[in-house]
């Protein structure tokens, strides 16, 4: 399986974030090289690389916000500029590659690292950071909430205010130090109010949106199993899915505008982002099963006429064994014949040798006759 792709969670009008280097205030506190990677905004499933080689990716400590950022840059342009809160997720899509979504940013980022250490380290900061980020936040959530409650018992205070304020001053006094805050108490109240009555309002369509989406991965999940018998029937109800998959994507950024109201609307949709999150990737996961099954299809035709082209030369080399072999049954023929005749040929020459070796004998027997008669002589 390929790399996973997750979909970023934010509106359009999220795109305005600042691209710029590290500030004076804010110190690195770790570094590492790696390939860098954006997803496409066109095809939200292709990568981009944002870098031609190997570049620097730092985590930034901002100690006046306490707030942390990942940035990269390459020669003067900066190609990695993402702040980190408590509901990212850094998923590890292969032993050497992993990624992040960035709704502020609406993109994917990826890196590809050299080794699965260097992702293994990366992995362990990002999570670091992260709880860190959120220990962050909920100490400002408590700032908040002890401001509020701060307010609640100066609003039941104030009749003992006014109280001391008629006792110690004139009406005139009274009106100009006390009417001021209580109207102001007022409606911070108000506004705790409506927004307490707007996140009720926000649970109960977070829940509806979450069983939808919940029914509608469950088909998809159907639909990835079916395309496993029929790939062309797969094709067809993936493209539907898509679909559909836009649909949700745009539910979903619609949901995170609404989330960016208010910090408890963003942790009661964190959930529900991580979900989504997990069945893109295996989404990812099921499409990049279909694109290796499309590229064992395009090597099964070459693999056949290779078949084909080695089978014909098999057959050739056959056709040519055979017309070997009768040649060599016709040359060991002749070479039996010629045997033969060899063997005929060196009887008669045994022959032929024993009667000149007979002629041989009679001649030296008659030279010795000779020799005898010329003695007597």
């Amino acid at each position: 399986m390929c790399s996973t792709v997750a979909f970023p969670f934010s509106s359009p009008a999220s795109v305005s974030w600042l691209q710029t280097p590290p500030l004076q205030r804010e110190q690195p506190i770790y570094t590492t090289r790696a390939h860098v990677f954006q997803i496409d905004p066109s095809t939200k499933k292709n990568w981009v690389p944002a870098s031609k080689q190997a570049v620097t990716v730092s985590y930034f400590y901002d100690s006046t916000r306490n707030s942390y950022r990942i940035i990269s840059v390459d020669g003067s342009k900066v190609i990695i500029n993402s702040t980190i809160t408590p509901n990212m997720t850094f998923t590890k899509t292969s032993q050497k590659f992993g990624q992040w979504a960035d709704s502020r940013a609406n993109t994917v980022f990826g890196l590809g690292f050299a080794s699965e250490q260097q992702l293994a380290k990366f992995s362990e900061k990002f999570q670091e950071v992260k709880d860190a980020a959120k220990l962050a936040r909920d100490k400002s959530q408590d700032k908040v909430d002890t401001l509020s409650n701060h307010s609640q018992e100066s609003g039941r205070e104030t009749p003992s205010s006014n109280q001391a304020s008629s006792i110690n001053g004139t009406d005139d006094e009274k009106i100009f130090h006390v009417e001021p805050e209580a109207a102001v108490l007022q409606t911070e109240k108000e506004h705790l109010k409506s927004a307490v009555e707007q996140s009720n309002t926000n649970a109960k369509k977070w829940e509806t949106e979450l069983q939808t989406l919940r029914e509608n991965n469950a088909r998809l999940v159907d639909a990835l199993q079916e395309s496993s018998a029929n790939v062309e029937s797969w094709k067809k109800q993936l493209g539907a899915c898509k679909e559909e998959s836009d649909t949700l994507r745009e539910k979903i950024a619609q949901l995170e505008v609404q989330c960016n109201e208010a910090d408890q609307e963003k942790q009661q949709n964190s959930q529900l982002s991580v979900r989504v999150q997990e069945l893109e990737t295996e989404l990812h996961e099921k499409e990049q099963e279909l694109e290796n099954l499309r590229k064992q299809a395009e090597i099964i035709p070459q693999l056949m006429a290779e078949c084909e082209s080695i089978t014909a030369k098999l057959q050739t080399a056959e056709t040519k064994n055979k017309e070997l072999e009768g040649r060599v049954e016709g040359l060991q023929l002749d070479i039996e014949d010629s045997q033969q005749k060899q063997g005929n040929m060196k009887g008669e020459l045994k022959k032929f040798m024993d009667l000149l070796d007979g002629k041989i004998d009679e001649l030296h027997e008659f030279r010795q006759g000779l020799s005898k008669l010329g003695v007597d002589n």
